[in-house]
């Protein structure tokens, strides 16, 4: 009796806690929904209302009177540019770290770590003068290549840990049948990681999509991001709070979906290597 007691006392507390998270964790974008669909009136309303007339007006107005859907193809461009760059530069340098032993490889290792603890604020303007130099400030590349400096440490430790978990005996017989050590790379390794390709892409697209700081410091009109778009709606008079809370639902909406997509290949790559036989 004790034993069962006990069991279904720690479903319940699990059931409870589980409940609390979620709820804490769906809490944001449920008011933001519920704002977004809300008239100026009752969204500045205190206190809040929970019972009201929806209205889509804010979505029709923005979608009608705002560049949004531009910066949202600029967010696109960017994180698709950012991440497959990543991708290709960082799975060779996981690669080499995880497979090539040499004089300092721990060192470069724990260097490329250290730059993704840098606080992104202490370089914004270093890179800014040199994008104003070379010419690319507010264009797509800029931001690109920045997204490339900070994302890119995180490619190279994600993949370096899916590499070390494939035998290396697999790569030994390819060497014995004359395969290179690129072709190894490219025709047993890559598709051994797949599934952490993939997850480590997701993760590298919606941290691009979701970029603030770099994107308000480096563009200004060509390249604005969505992101920075949405914040268009604070202005002097007061904030759109309509506006800026239907922007923030539209920009939800694309992660979202690309997530319920590839949640299986994200929970494979993510576990890949954790149970070992």
């Amino acid at each position: 009796m004790n034993k069962i007691f006990t069991s279904k006392t720690k479903r319940i507390i699990l059931i409870i806690a589980t409940v609390v998270i979620f709820g804490v964790i769906l809490f944001p974008p449920v008011v933001l929904f519920v704002t977004s669909i809300k008239t100026d009136i009752d969204a500045l309303s205190f206190p809040p209302k929970w019972i009201f007339d929806p209205t889509i007006k804010n979505y029709v107005a923005i979608l009608k009177t705002s560049p949004l859907v531009g910066y949202a193809l600029n967010s696109l461009i960017v994180a698709f540019l950012n991440t497959v760059l990543c991708l290709i530069v960082g799975s060779m340098a996981a690669y080499s770290l995880a497979r090539f032993r040499f004089k300092g490889a721990d060192n470069i290792a724990f260097w490329i770590l250290s730059i993704r603890m840098m606080p992104p604020v202490a370089a914004i303007i270093p890179i800014y003068i040199l994008m104003k130099n070379i010419g690319l400030l507010d264009t797509p590349w800029c931001l690109v290549i920045t997204y490339l400096t900070f994302n890119l440490p995180f490619v190279v430790w994600m993949m370096k840990g899916f590499f070390e978990e494939i035998p290396r005996e697999i790569e030994e017989s390819a060497l014995i049948d004359g395969c290179s050590d690129f072709g190894i790379f490219l025709r047993i390794a890559l598709p051994l990681v797949a599934p952490g390709l993939v997850a480590t892409a997701i993760l590298v697209f919606i941290f691009s999509w979701n970029e603030f700081l770099f994107a308000l410091i480096l563009t200004g009109t060509k390249a604005v991001t969505l992101p920075v778009g949405i914040i268009g709606y604070m202005k002097e008079t007061g904030i759109n709070w309509g506006y800026m809370t239907a922007g923030g639902i539209l920009a939800l909406i694309p992660v979202i979906v690309f997530m319920i997509l590839v949640q299986k290949h994200l929970v494979k790559g993510l576990t890949l290597g954790a149970l070992k036989g």
